[in-house]
């Protein structure tokens, strides 16, 4: 159930930061009234899943996060820019900090079936594995919400084909920036978890930095190349593909970070 909740709280945090980046000179409000329903929905979700939580791990930020969404939807009912840019941010932190609260139980506690334990503790707690754990939940959510955020901005042109190409060219630069950081707070976990334990299942590896990272990565490159044509209809279908592969990557990399001691 935390992987569920987790997953939903992480992407609403990526697509609020998305839709906040996104210029609202250049792209109708429809788009962030829209959307943020779909962050509500999210939420809800997740506030409903928590339920099912133990007493001392539930939170109340999911049904926070969902409040804010649908205030900054009306927000953007009356176009309202600037409250709705603030909402965004605010259903953004209350999402991060959401996802921190419902976060897994600590790794330090499954270092003690380790060997050797001595090692697997100084590694657990030294200060990169800190920043690694904490990096884990927003370069996630910015990888999951830029990609998401890219193909809903993509199928909006198909709504409004004379809005400017700048706003979706400045997703998909932050879906490659995403990309790279995900990469090197997993890369970096996952060699740190192979000096001190196991490696983990090969073949969920594969399945993880192929169709999360690399795959991710290719097709955000196909749609911006496919904007110099230009043709919105079909970067906005290649960026479907890249929707599917960072939902399998991330639940993927959440699973195997589940049974490990670092982000993988």
């Amino acid at each position: 159930m935390p992987i569920l909740i987790q997953f939903l709280l992480r992407a609403s945090f990526g697509l609020a930061v998305a839709m906040a980046i996104t210029p609202p000179r250049k792209v109708t409000s429809g788009f962030y009234r829209n959307h943020l329903y779909v962050i509500l929905g999210m939420c809800v979700l997740a506030g409903l899943a928590g339920l099912g939580l133990p007493d001392g791990e539930r939170t109340f930020l999911p049904l926070l996060a969902a409040g804010l969404s649908y205030a900054g939807a009306v927000a953007w009912l009356y176009e309202k820019r600037r409250a709705g840019i603030a909402l965004l941010a605010a259903v953004a932190a209350a999402a991060l900090v959401g996802d921190w609260q419902v976060g897994p139980p600590t790794r330090e506690a499954r270092i003690t079936a380790r060997e050797p334990v001595e090692h697997a503790a100084s590694g657990a707690a030294s200060p990169v594995a800190t920043a690694l754990r904490i990096a884990d939940a927003p370069t996630c959510g910015l990888l999951l919400g830029s990609v998401l955020g890219a193909m809903f901005l993509g199928h909006w042109y198909l709504n409004t084909p004379t809005m400017e190409l700048a706003p979706l060219r400045r997703l998909l630069g932050l879906v490659a920036v995403a990309t790279v950081a995900r990469a090197a707070v997993c890369g970096l976990g996952l060699a740190i978890e192979i000096q001190h334990s196991a490696a983990p299942p090969i073949a969920f590896l594969m399945l993880r930095w192929l169709a999360g990272l690399a795959g991710v990565g290719a097709t955000a490159w196909m749609a911006w190349q496919t904007l110099k044509i230009p043709n919105t209809q079909s970067a906005t279908g290649i960026l479907y593909v890249a929707v599917i592969g960072v939902f399998i990557g991330e639940l993927t990399s959440q699973l195997l970070s589940a049974h490990a001691m670092f982000p993988l």
